[in-house]
C-alpha cells in the first residue's frame, strides 16, 4: 500500500472521508458531492479509484442495485448487492462522529468491529486513522467469516428461532474482506483480523485498549460474547456502538442483560431505527453515580 508522503489538506481530508462513506454504502451523490470531488486530486490514486468509479456511475445514472431505494439505503434497511456494508448513511455518519470525537478528546485505544460482513465499517475506520495521521492506533476486525452460528437454544434461549444462520449471504470470507480493503488501498499493518467464533477469539484477543467498539453480532449469543470479551477494554470516554439493537430482539435483550448485570447506567442514545450507543463513563462519573 502506498504511504501518504504528506498530510492532506483539511478540504482533501473532508472530501475523501465524506465521499468514501457514500461509496462504501453505495449512496447516491448530489451536486455538492460532485463539487467536493475536485479535492480528491490530493488523495493518492489507489485510495480514490473506487470513489471515482462511484462518481462516474452516478454521473451515468448507474446507481441502483438490487432494488434498493434512497430511504432504505439511508436507514440501512436493505441488504445491498455490492456495498461493503449494510450500515446506512445515518449510522455511518454517527460512527464517523464517534471516531472523530475520541481522537479529539484523545481517548486512548484502538478501533474494533465485531461482526464485519464485507468490511465497510472497518475500511472507514482505517481511512479515518490514516487521514488524521494516527499511526499508533490499530483497527481490529473480529468475525467467523463463515456467517452466524446455529442457535444454541439451551444456553441462549433468546436465539431459539433466530434465522440468521440460514442466510448464506451473511458468510463473507476473510479473503474477500481483505480484497475489499485492498481495493481501497487500506490493507496494511494497522489492520488486524480475528477469525473464528467470538466465544473462541475475543476473551484471548491481544487487544490492550479500545477507544471505540462497534458491535454487529445480530444474535443474543454473538452480542453477549462480544460485550463479555471486549467491553472491559473500552477506555473511559470511549464509545460502544450497537448496530442491531432495534432490528433484532435477541441483540436488544443481550445488551439490556449485559448493562443490567454490569450496572451500566450510561445514557443509551438512539441514532436511528436500530443503532444505539453509549459512552463509557469517565472514572469521576462512575464515582458520582455510585454515590447517588
Amino acid at each position: 500500500m502506498a504511504e501518504q508522503k504528506q498530510a492532506l489538506s483539511t478540504a482533501a481530508t473532508s472530501a475523501w472521508l465524506h465521499l468514501l462513506k457514500k461509496t462504501l454504502i453505495r449512496y447516491p451523490l448530489d451536486h455538492a458531492d460532485f463539487e467536493m470531488a475536485r479535492e480528491l486530486s490530493a488523495v493518492p490514486p489507489a485510495q480514490r479509484q473506487e470513489i471515482e468509479r462511484w462518481i462516474e456511475a452516478n454521473k451515468h445514472g448507474e446507481i441502483h442495485e438490487g432494488g434498493s431505494d434512497l430511504a432504505a439505503r439511508a436507514q440501512g434497511k436493505d441488504w445491498p448487492a455490492t456495498a461493503e456494508t449494510m450500515v446506512g448513511l445515518f449510522r455511518m455518519d454517527d460512527i464517523h462522529f464517534c471516531m472523530l470525537d475520541v481522537l479529539h478528546r484523545k481517548v486512548p485505544g484502538d478501533f474494533a468491529e465485531a461482526g464485519v460482513w464485507r468490511g465497510g465499517v472497518g475500511i472507514m475506520m482505517r481511512a479515518l486513522l490514516m487521514a488524521h495521521g494516527e499511526r499508533r492506533r490499530n483497527v481490529w476486525l473480529a468475525d467467523s467469516f463463515e456467517g452466524c452460528p446455529a442457535p444454541d437454544a439451551k444456553n441462549f434461549p433468546a436465539d431459539s428461532n433466530d434465522p440468521h444462520w440460514t442466510h448464506p449471504e451473511l458468510a463473507v470470507s476473510l479473503e474477500q474482506v481483505k480484497k475489499n480493503f485492498a481495493r481501497y488501498d487500506l490493507l496494511d499493518g494497522q489492520v488486524n483480523f480475528l477469525p473464528g467464533w467470538f466465544r473462541d477469539t475475543l476473551l484471548k484477543a491481544p487487544i490492550k485498549k479500545l477507544a471505540l467498539l462497534h458491535v454487529d453480532g445480530d444474535m443474543y449469543e454473538s452480542t453477549i460474547q462480544i460485550l463479555q470479551g471486549l467491553y472491559d477494554k473500552v477506555s473511559p470516554g470511549g464509545y460502544v456502538i450497537i448496530d442491531d439493537y432495534g432490528a433484532v430482539e435477541g441483540c436488544r435483550r443481550a445488551v439490556d442483560d449485559f448493562r443490567e448485570q454490569r450496572g451500566i447506567n450510561a445514557e443509551l442514545k438512539h441514532i436511528d431505527w436500530t443503532e444505539v450507543r453509549w459512552r463509557v463513563p469517565l472514572d469521576k462519573d462512575r464515582i458520582e453515580a455510585k454515590a447517588q
